[in-house]
């Protein structure tokens, strides 16, 4: 393969993932306010976009914190009540 053809496979590939991934994350915003799994599907959308952008992986990342984060307040608050 030439460097042009190899470029261009990349390219297609981010493409096709940009492309899959925030079908999925608008997907997922579209269920905030239509029946469905809106918080189970957006992060699905952010793992795929978090395959070719660093952006969706910070995004993604700080999502998993900020519920790491409910899940131990929960948690204390159930132990203590």
């Amino acid at each position: 393969m030439t460097a042009f053809m190899l470029k261009t496979v990349k390219q297609a590939k981010k493409l096709i993932i940009g492309v899959i991934g925030f079908t999925v994350l608008l997907t997922g915003l579209a269920m905030l306010v239509l029946p469905g799994p809106a918080f189970i599907v957006m992060p699905i959308g952010l793992g795929i976009l978090a395959v070719e952008f660093a952006w969706a992986r910070r995004l993604l990342k700080k999502a998993k914190s900020g519920f790491d984060k409910q899940k131990r307040k929960f948690n204390q608050s159930k132990e203590a009540g």
